[in-house]
């Protein structure tokens, strides 16, 4: 525990390991494991769901000892080493994503600051969003037109299998759409 508090600069305490993961307050237990969130300093506390502490578990526990993010960013699908997965376009995985966020370019916008976003110059929507403190992923969207279907690109670091297994990048990307959609909700 140690070691992941001090490879990711967490702050820890003797009960929790904390970590801020796609816009929001999370802490490990120590002793069970248990994840949890909150967005009130955990004066209340949630309990993680599947996509998001997996994703957590992954990166404290199975990330290389000596990874960093390169700050280069690529289609998920071209991961290295990585075969198939499409994740952009309107015949991809994500085709219901794409759905709900056409129309919304500034309920998309307002999400993705809250979430800590930055303005990504490309796409009508472009936003680089800060996964974890230590690491970016870069959501661009373009809106459906008379020529061309709506369509979802997830730019991802280059160094990402560093910090997860590649299915794990799946429940990270699921996890941060959900997040998006809640925001947008708001």
């Amino acid at each position: 525990q140690a070691a992941m508090a001090a490879r990711f600069h967490l702050e820890s305490d003797a009960q929790w390991l904390y970590l801020r993961f796609v816009g929001r307050d999370y802490r490990v237990s120590r002793t069970s494991g248990a994840v949890e969130w909150t967005e009130d300093g955990f004066a209340t506390a949630h309990e993680a769901g599947y996509n998001d502490a997996m994703t957590i578990y992954d990166v404290l526990c199975n990330s290389k000892a000596d990874c960093r993010a390169a700050g280069t960013y690529r289609n998920m699908s071209a991961l290295s080493g990585i075969q198939g997965g499409a994740v952009s376009g309107s015949g991809s995985m994500l085709q219901g994503t794409v759905r709900w966020l056409d129309g919304h370019r500034d309920r998309i916008a307002g999400a993705c600051e809250r979430l800590g976003g930055m303005p990504d110059a490309r796409g009508d929507i472009g936003y680089r969003l800060p996964m974890f403190d230590f690491l970016d992923v870069i959501l661009r969207f373009w809106e459906a037109d008379e020529d061309f279907p709506a369509s979802l690109d997830i730019m991802v670091d280059d160094n990402m299998l560093d910090f997860m297994h590649y299915e794990t990048v799946w429940f990270a990307i699921i996890h941060l759409l959900e997040r998006v959609r809640e925001e947008m909700e708001r």
